[in-house]
């Protein structure tokens, strides 16, 4: 599968603090090896991103992505407050 990073998601990125950027760099090779490696809670979503996926990046930081075409698209990333309200 190939993945691909959103504008959306990019530009969330480049806001997080160096050390998060790398934390999120290592669950995102993590997620490349294992999408479902326990540690990255791998779950689909419901509500407002009904058929996308969330893993954890920290204890407060998700990424949400979608398959499609066999294509993993990562859409946003930030806080779960930020993402779910």
């Amino acid at each position: 599968m190939q993945l691909y990073y959103h504008r959306h998601f990019e530009k969330q990125y480049r806001k997080l603090p160096v050390n998060i950027q790398e934390k999120a760099k290592n669950r995102l090779g993590a997620f490349i090896n294992d999408p479902f490696d326990p540690e990255l809670n791998n779950h689909l979503l419901n509500g407002k991103y009904s058929g996308r996926r969330s893993i954890n990046i920290t204890g407060g930081l998700r990424a949400i992505y979608e398959i499609k075409d066999n294509c993993i698209y990562f859409l946003l990333i930030g806080t779960h407050s930020e993402l779910y309200s």
